[in-house]
């Protein structure tokens, strides 16, 4: 059989005879596979990987999380990860070319790890302030989703490793994600949603595609024989492989003939032996068997796992700095919304630092895109080692946290797993108190069917004298133990959630309160004896050993931190978001601080006219006392070097870089779009093509921040403008008194429209970088496609002629100069 003609972006591209030798490579392999062994290797083999098949050279294919750290196959800390800011602050920096370095660094990671697929990146969109995983995905709007994700998944596969965009499509937010029908019109579904996957696609070929859980206008996408099939592949050229999300795939003739190539987890899925049964009944062409086998085989092939094809990339790229990066990257998202009265640079004296987020960082999101990094440099470390000795105080001022989390700062914790007869089986240590065994990730000897209890044993030195309170997260029989006397023994019984990651990973249970001394060791234990009715939906061991530290008055820990703020030149407050407000598995029910964040903010607002504010947070968050501070940087989740950058940043050794990916609203009740909770099974996207900014300028409203804001430590002048009917020339000029970074944004606005449009939309944007009183002139594409809309009637994209205004602009509200075109 001859190797099928490549198709790059729906059009044909030379080949090279590397692309010619691996296409001859893949149907080799295929012709001398029998039935069983093709559907075997679509069925996955476990929770991560694909199995080998020795007799045609074909590795085993291995899969990770990884939009920020390529955590490999296992939950642990025995193998660390660079932990990268999240995606969010990587689309706030606004710079491909940065994304595509970040990428390079997760492949020089993944081949470390001996992984070759990155399950990354996800461009669904923020359609709603209100989604849990807002801080996985980049942006609100489709173009800058686009272009981020492009170079991300450009410097992934730079990297000789494959990537699986995700999660097509539709998947904007976590509420009743496995069953969720969301009913979008076609017009919405091309101009945003489709968007980001189709500029990924065109312009960076991705070697794979996740499949979401949701439907899309009736049917699940895992089976979305349109979708997949006529546009993804068809229209657009995708010649990669897709792969379901992790039990996404239900019906065996559905997903085959939908298009999808590869069910995970294995090795129990709807392909395998019933694949293999589905054809020789005849319900299933063995000719979309092969079809799917052939795209893993070309993926394998890419990678360097087949024998006879030659890799994509034969020789990875120069070694990347990831500590160095990471910094970077944290930096340059950083937004400054505020800075009155020059309050940053930090102005010479001393510093007040508050907030319980400034010495126990989150620097990034829950749920499968975590890691375990070998370091994380908190704000009080990083202003520590920045400022002089004696200039810097710090008072925990309020804690975002109320809730017990897994056992982190002062516990050393490992698991020791026994079978029924309570023989030791295996022991692993644990990062923290969180034990998330998915799949074969189990200690060495360990396995689920022999597997009747795991015992969370160690140490615990605490850094603070008082009640200290101990429990459980997650189902089953526990019995906790601390300083040699047994606290607690009973069982929690499943409660109304229904996401897996809720009902293992949902509201810990205090069970024990216990006096200590600050820095006497005690021993700690918690035995979890597994039980069948509490069985995960997939083989898994789920539960958390979770800690909160004394209960001080929150009035006096903010007193205290006023009083320190009185005294200082400077006042900084960290505040921030938990795993309880941002994660995978639910979406947010408000946009509010947790804790006593905001009245901190405003009692040391009060007692010192020069306060800043960091926003430790992976999306938006209610700010109601930003008028009353001199500074509010958004922080993110800023990765293991967020402190180091925030110190860079604050100290003005850096420029904060960033601009917003997504508008920052005043409150929940101002915000267009918040409708997350499907009504009998069904989520209607009755907004159209109005989310994000273009929902905010056709209800007439002001957010707090408006997309594209950032203020840097310089000043620009925007001096001339000129466009033709596909580029746009902005010449400007550094007027400030350092060397500056701008980010030039493009909008168009429609004079007198002929259909119905937002008001303004981003066209292009590019960044410039210039020393004082130095000029500076770039030149970008205005692509086609920002002129065009989806017809319905036609089902084509159609040019949408007439007048338009060219916006050259700092930001969403700030244009600088405005040119017409007419087209």
């Amino acid at each position: 059989m001859a190797a099928p003609a490549l198709q790059r972006g729906g059009t044909a591209v030379p080949e090279t005879n590397a692309d010619i030798v691996r296409e001859e490579a893949v149907e080799a392999a295929l012709a001398k596979l029998d039935l069983d062994t093709k559907t075997r290797l679509l069925a996955g083999q476990d929770m991560w990987s694909l199995p080998a098949l020795p007799e045609i050279g074909l590795a085993s294919l291995v899969m990770s999380d990884g939009p920020i750290g390529v955590r490999g196959v296992r939950w642990t800390a025995d193998d660390p990860s660079v932990a990268l800011p999240s995606p969010t602050a990587l689309a706030a920096t606004w710079d491909p070319a940065l994304a595509r370095r970040a990428g390079r660094l997760l492949a020089q990671e993944a081949r470390r790890k001996g992984v070759h697929v990155l399950l990354a990146p996800t461009v669904n969109l923020h359609r709603t302030p209100l989604g849990g995983r807002h801080f996985e995905a980049y942006s609100e709007d489709p173009y800058l989703t686009g272009a981020i994700g492009t170079g991300y998944v450009q410097g992934v596969q730079d990297g000789g490793v494959g990537t699986t965009v995700k999660h097509y499509v539709g998947n904007d937010a976590e509420t009743d994600r496995f069953t969720v029908d969301n009913k979008i019109a076609p017009r919405p579904l091309r101009e945003l949603y489709l968007a980001p996957f189709e500029a990924i696609v065109r312009n960076a070929h991705p070697w794979g595609i996740m499949t979401a859980y949701n439907r899309v206008n009736g049917t699940t996408m895992t089976e979305h024989r349109h979708l997949v099939n006529e546009v993804l592949r068809g229209e657009w050229g995708f010649d990669g492989y897709n792969v379901s999300d992790w039990m996404a795939a239900r019906d065996t003739k559905g997903d085959i003939e939908g298009g999808m190539d590869v069910a995970m987890p294995g090795p129990h899925t709807v392909y395998g032996e019933a694949l293999a049964a589905a054809v020789r009944t005849g319900d299933v062409e063995e000719s979309a068997v092969d079809a799917a086998v052939r795209n893993v085989l070309r993926l394998a092939a890419r990678v360097g796992a087949l024998e006879g094809a030659p890799a994509a990339v034969p020789e990875p790229p120069a070694a990347i700095d990831g500590d160095a990066l990471a910094r970077e990257v944290a930096r340059r998202g950083f937004v400054l919304v505020r800075n009155e009265n020059a309050a940053l640079p930090l102005r010479p004296g001393t510093v007040a630092l508050s907030g319980a987020a400034a010495r126990d960082a989150r620097v990034l999101g829950g749920g499968s895109a975590q890691v375990f990094p070998d370091h994380v440099v908190s704000p009080l470390d990083g202003l520590t080692a920045a400022l002089p000795d004696g200039a810097l105080t710090f008072h925990v001022g309020a804690d975002p946290s109320e809730e017990l989390t897994p056992a982190d700062q002062g516990f050393t914790l490992r698991a020791v797993c026994r079978d029924a007869a309570g023989t030791v089986l295996g022991e692993g240590t644990l990062p923290n108190g969180q034990v998330q065994w998915i799949g074969d990730d189990l200690p060495a000897g360990v396995t689920h069917e022999a597997l009747a209890s795991i015992e969370v044993i160690g140490s615990f030195t605490p850094r603070e004298t008082g009640e200290h309170s101990f429990g459980t997260r997650g189902l089953g029989a526990f019995a906790l133990a601390v300083a040699g006397e047994t606290r607690y023994e009973g069982v929690q019984a499943i409660g109304p959630e229904t996401d897996p990651f809720e009902a293992f990973f949902g509201s810990p249970v205090e069970r024990a309160r216990v006096a200590l001394t600050a820095g006497e060791t005690v021993e700690v234990s918690l035995l979890h004896t597994l039980d069948k009715e509490f069985a995960a939906p997939l083989p898994a061991v789920m539960f958390s050993f979770v800690h909160l530290g004394p209960r001080r008055d929150p009035d006096e820990l903010i007193a205290e931190a006023v009083e320190a703020a009185r005294a200082a030149e400077t006042a900084v407050v960290v505040v921030a978001t938990t795993e309880r407000v941002e994660s995978e598995g639910f979406d947010r029910k408000d946009l509010a601080l947790p804790g006593r964040q905001d009245d901190l903010v405003r009692a040391v607002a009060a007692a010192n006219p020069n306060t800043v504010v960091v926003v430790n947070a992976g999306s938006p968050v209610e700010l109601p006392w930003r008028e009353e501070v001199a500074a509010v940087l958004l922080g993110w989740f800023p990765g293991q070097e967020g402190g180091a950058a925030l110190a860079d940043v604050l100290t003005g050794a850096e420029e904060p870089g960033g601009r917003l990916p997504t508008t920052w609203p005043v409150a929940l009740a101002d915000v267009p779009v918040t409708e997350v909770t499907p009504t009998d099974g069904e989520l209607h996207y009755e907004e159209g093509v109005f989310i994000g900014y273009r929902a905010w300028d056709k209800a007439g409203a002001v957010p707090a921040y408006a997309f594209g804001h950032g203020l840097g430590y310089t000043t620009w002048t925007y001096d001339s403008l000129v466009v033709t009917e596909d580029t746009a020339t902005v010449r400007l000029t550094n007027t400030g008194e350092r060397t500056g970074r701008e980010t030039v944004q493009l909008y168009l606005a429609p004079v007198n429209d002929s259909v119905e449009r937002p008001a303004r939309w981003l066209a292009a944007f590019a960044s410039v970088e210039a020393g004082p009183g130095e000029t500076v002139e770039t030149t970008v594409e205005l692509p086609r496609r920002a002129f065009e809309i989806w017809d319905e009637e036609t089902n084509t994209w159609t040019l949408v002629t007439g007048a338009y205004q060219v916006l050259a602009a700092h930001s969403l509200a700030d244009a600088r100069l405005t040119a017409t075109l007419e087209l």
